[in-house]
């Protein structure tokens, strides 16, 4: 999934960052309520993770300016004031999960997941069609009982596809889902990583190209 990190505090952006990609997620992250607007108009994400207490363009605002506009992605709002009331208005202007600082990382990542799997369609906690299953919680993924060394990006796209249902998703598309706005959008990375995928998940093969549209999964149901 693809997540934005909305934090003024530049230390802690780059840390919640640098947490979440190792936990498998493609982050770009904004360091004030502009920047934030400015990344969701031109990039679609999952969930973005917003600090209400921007200074400038308000969390408050920037929350109210994606519901008014319908952006997709599910919104979790964090804020250093813990009250009852607190939460209440946050959740009042759109927010659809609210965490208070300071907080575990590992309660940070666990909704950020559970937030994208309310998108729509909903995804599934697990995965599976098939010989194929995948964890993404655990950061596991298995073909016939036999687990599969995958690095990061290799586990993303796998993620994908099996979660696009035997949709064929472009190239484009998978590197907008699962790299960051760091990807250069003219490089091979993409053909490259579905490669080494294809050669990690074994025989028969199971990715297929499709002319014109990209990569798909077989699918029956």
């Amino acid at each position: 999934m693809r997540v934005l990190v909305v934090e003024d505090h530049r230390e802690l952006a780059e840390t919640l960052a640098g947490g979440l990609r190792r936990e498998g997620l493609a982050v770009d992250v904004a360091y004030d309520g502009a920047g934030a607007l400015e990344r969701s108009s031109v990039n679609r994400y999952d969930v973005v993770v917003l600090d209400r207490d921007l200074p400038g363009l308000h969390g408050d605002q920037v929350c109210r300016t994606l519901v008014r506009e319908r952006y997709p992605a599910r919104i979790l709002m964090l804020t250093a004031a813990a009250t009852i009331d607190d939460r209440v208005d946050g959740l009042s202007v759109g927010a659809d999960d609210y965490l208070p600082k300071p907080f575990a990382f590992a309660e940070l990542v666990a909704r950020v997941r559970a937030l994208a799997r309310r998108a729509q369609p909903a995804v599934p906690p697990i995965l599976a069609h098939g010989e194929l299953r995948v964890d993404p919680g655990r950061r596991v993924a298995t073909r016939a009982g036999r687990r599969l060394d995958l690095s990061p990006k290799e586990f993303a796209v796998l993620e994908l596809l099996l979660a696009a249902q035997g949709r064929a998703l472009s190239a484009e598309e998978l590197l907008e889902r699962a790299w960051d706005e760091a990807a250069d959008p003219f490089t091979a990375t993409v053909k490259v990583t579905v490669s080494r995928l294809r050669r990690k998940l074994g025989d028969p093969p199971l990715i297929e190209t499709v002319p014109q549209a990209g990569y798909r999964l077989p699918w029956s149901a």
